[in-house]
């Protein structure tokens, strides 16, 4: 087997072995198949149909789907771990999403890429955060754009709709680094998050 991208691994590291999963967003499966190795009920959803077709002619059980749409037809409560990784920046309403995520999953795990890592603040300039200024009238998680956001929206955003960070993991390259400073140094998140 390949070896996983940092941020599933992290993840993949973190989830009972026992555990029934939906990794929505799940790609070309690459965390479902370790998920399944590790005894798991790992199921997925996946937009893109290149990537169904793959998962399912390699024994994975996925269907497509649109995680802005589709999550609303599962059940409360029905997985125990809801994972969406590297997809949330890339959702209509990340704030929807992430509601859908912790109604079905007990537990949900999100990893994005960190728009306020120092190289990327250099467009930026200063503050860390997405600007909200008269062009940009709304907050990175209400925009109908593809959405970049900083580990600190994300903290704002589990503080503003009361859910629990339970445990955060960041990134520098393929590299763990310390929570220190995360906001500037860390390239990519993971979030382990219930409500």
């Amino acid at each position: 087997m390949n070896a996983l991208r940092p941020d599933l691994a992290i993840i993949a590291d973190n989830v009972s072995p026992s555990a029934s999963v939906l990794d929505v967003g799940c790609g070309d499966g690459a965390l479902l198949s370790a998920l399944r190795e590790k005894g798991c009920d790992a199921r997925g959803m996946e937009l893109d149909p290149h990537n169904v077709a793959e998962c399912v002619a390699r024994g994975l059980s996925v269907i497509q789907g649109d995680a802005d749409k589709d999550l609303v037809f599962y059940p409360d409560k029905a997985f125990d771990c809801a994972i969406l990784s590297q997809t949330l920046q890339t959702t209509m309403r990340p704030d929807k999403v992430l509601d859908e995520l912790l109604r079905i999953g007990r537990k949900a795990v999100v990893s994005f890429p960190n728009f306020a890592h120092w190289r990327v603040r250099l467009s930026l300039l200063w503050g860390g955060r997405m600007p909200v200024t008269r062009l940009l009238p709304v907050a990175w998680y209400e925009t109908p754009n593809i959405h970049h956001l900083t580990i600190d929206d994300f903290r704002a955003l589990m503080a503003e709709r009361g859910i629990k960070v339970e445990h955060a993991w960041f990134l520098k390259g393929d590299r763990q680094t310390s929570a220190t400073a995360a906001n500037f140094r860390a390239e990519h998140a993971v979030f382990l998050i219930s409500r």
